[in-house]
């Protein structure tokens, strides 16, 4: 089954499902696409919610980021923890604040 669809996962996102030495991913294409259109509109959708915590709240960018992570593994989301750090870089990408370290 061959897939239309012309959108590529960077690299980052990919690391999630190549294991080191390979070149192909460890899942399903549709899978991989699905999960990083799931995760790109999640850290699209956050954007708006970290504006309004920088701005109305006066909160920094690490704490802002801190806060939306432990929501992403907090409530019932759909997100594991690789996908949530992915989340929050590509949220403080699209934000142009410095990314977190993750320990």
């Amino acid at each position: 089954m061959t897939i239309d669809n012309q959108i590529e996962p960077p690299q980052s996102f990919m690391a999630m499902y190549i294991t080191q030495g390979q070149s192909r991913p460890t899942a399903p294409q549709e899978m991989v696409l699905g999960r990083y259109e799931q995760c790109e509109d999640m850290a699209c959708v956050l954007t708006e919610h970290a504006q309004t915590l920088a701005f109305k709240e006066n909160f920094s960018a690490p704490e802002i980021l801190s806060r939306c992570r432990k929501d992403l593994l907090d409530h019932e989301s759909d997100f594991n923890d690789k996908e949530a750090e992915w989340i929050i870089c590509r949220l403080a990408e699209l934000l142009g604040w410095e990314p977190p370290t993750f320990k």
